[in-house]
Parts: structure tokens; sequence; C-alpha cells
């Protein structure tokens, strides 16, 4: 079994306890029943596709997962991992700490602080890690390929459904109509702009706060991305999973992009501020599928 050297090192709880928290990714995967079960392990593959089934365990054993630890950003620590033509084994220290779920306004802004600064080294210094299972060109494949009925959003009597009618906002209908008439358009935007080493599963539940740091969980979908796009899906899904208020989103959004630009400068990025401002908003068509399966959803007898 290998691992990266800087994670060699397991350390004791408090109580002398040495916990493991142990991975097992499998090649060959259960498909599902049901085409939304199914396109998880679609062509999963192929090494740069979304959901390639090795990707975790290639990260750590690479030391890609490391990539932000000089930043004070760093992975879980690894025991080891052991790859094989069938399936991959991933042992990692727990981590006790903060988890981000109980995080305030502050620790985000400073976590994307840290992102920023750790990922100003692939823009400004040094190129991507030379491996081969970097997922490309993740939300165009991880949206699109969503099995949902998109015919929905122009259906006049999904929109007049009672829990949809009394339920979503008013404009909702025209403004997910038009985010998806987009979704080309925004696709080929966040692939044009400055690029970095994403996480691309940045979000509340895969962070924690320690003495040392902070810790990201979960390399499944590490890859390269557009700067921004990861601040901008932990911003909208800090809201939607319900770890903050909605109406504290202007306040939350401004602090992680504060905090970002302050980590990217740090860091030796001198680009343009407007750059990051346009990932960080176009990254919200990741969600384009979400309206209509909730659209067909709701007819359901039990939510």
């Amino acid at each position: 079994m290998t691992c990266h050297p800087l994670q060699r090192e397991q350390e004791a709880d408090a109580d002398g306890v040495r916990r493991l928290i142990v991975k097992r990714l499998a090649r060959s995967r259960r498909t599902g029943d049901s085409a939304y079960e199914r396109h998880w392990t679609a062509k999963s593959e192929e090494p740069t596709r979304w959901n390639y089934w090795a990707r975790e365990a290639l990260a750590y054993q690479s030391g890609v997962a490391g990539c932000f630890a000089n930043a004070g950003l760093l992975p879980p620590k690894c025991i080891g991992v052991d790859v094989t033509d069938t399936d991959a084994l991933i042992a990692l220290a727990f981590v006790a700490g903060i988890p981000g779920e109980e995080w305030g306004i502050a620790d985000y802004a400073d976590v994307a602080r840290s992102l920023g600064n750790g990922q100003a080294r692939y823009l400004a210094v040094d190129s991507l890690p030379p491996v081969d299972c970097l997922s490309r060109r993740f939300l165009r494949e991880y949206s699109t390929e969503k099995p949902v009925a998109w015919e929905l959003l122009d259906d006049d009597r999904a929109w007049q459904q009672p829990l949809v009618h009394d339920c979503f906002p008013a404009g909702l209908r025209a403004a997910v109509v038009e985010l998806h008439r987009c979704r080309d358009e925004l696709y080929s935007l966040l692939e044009s702009l400055p690029q970095t080493l994403c996480h691309l599963d940045f979000w509340t539940k895969n962070l924690i706060k320690t003495a040392g740091g902070f810790v990201l969980l979960d390399w499944a979908l590490v890859g390269v991305g557009a700067a921004g796009e990861d601040i901008g899906n932990l911003v909208p899904d800090a809201a939607f999973d319900h770890f903050i208020d909605p109406a504290q989103l202007p306040e939350l959004r401004g602090a992680v992009l504060a905090g970002y630009l302050e980590g990217l400068a740090e860091g030796g990025w001198a680009g343009d501020p407007l750059d990051i401002v346009l990932a960080m908003a176009a990254s919200a068509i990741k969600y384009d599928w979400l309206t209509p399966l909730m659209l067909e959803r709701a007819s359901a007898e039990k939510h």
C-alpha cells in the first residue's frame, strides 16, 4: 500500500484511540434499476470522466489530494492506498474538528481564502499535476447527463401543480427557462476562463475546520475547472442544503468572493477579478437539471 509521503503519519485521538475510515472503490458496480441510478456509473472506465471509478484512490496515491496543503487546505491523513484492476482501498485517519455544518460566514470566507491561495499556483506558477485521471469538462458532462424530463420546463400543467404553484416564487419559471436556454453558452464561457486544479465537490459537508487548518474530504471528482468554479458551488449549496438561511446568501457570496480573491493574490495570481466573478456566477448552470426534477417529483404521492 502506498500514499503521499506527507500523509504517512497517523495521530491518536486524545483518548489514545486511532480511528480509520476505509473506503472501497469497485470497478464493477451495480448500475441500478432506473435511468437516474444508471447515469452515476455510465462510462466510468474513462479516466477523464466526471465519474471515473478509481479517481479518488489515485488522487491520494499520486499526491494530487495534497495539492492545496501549503495553503492550509489539507486532505485527510492517508494511511495507505491499494489500487488493483478490479478495486481500490483507501485508509484514512478519522478527522476530528468543527464540521462545516456548524460554521459561520467568517469560516466560509477563511476556507475560500485558503482555496484561492492553493489554486493560484496552478494559474500563476506551476502547471497542472501530470496525472491522467483528472476530470475534464465536469460541469458540462455532470449536468447535461442527468436523465430528467427537460420538456417539463415548458409544460404549463407541471407549473400549475399546487405544490409548485404555492411554493415556487414568482419569476422562477422565466429564470430557469432562460438558464437552460443559455447552458451551452455558459459551459463554453466557463471552459474559456482561466483554468486551475479544482476539487469540484467543494461544499459544506466536505469541509472540517481543525487546529491545523481546514480538511477537505472526498476527492472523487478532482480535475480541471475554472478559477472560481469551486466557490460557485460552495455558496448556493450552503443554502440549498439548509446550512445557512437563504437570506444570508448575499452576505455569504460577498464574503466568500472577497476571501477567495485575497487568497489568489496571496498565491501570486494577478489576473482580472471579473473572470472569477463570471466563473462563480456561470457555475450555477450545474443546477440546471434540478428544476425539471422537482417539477417531476411534485406529482409524486410521497415527498
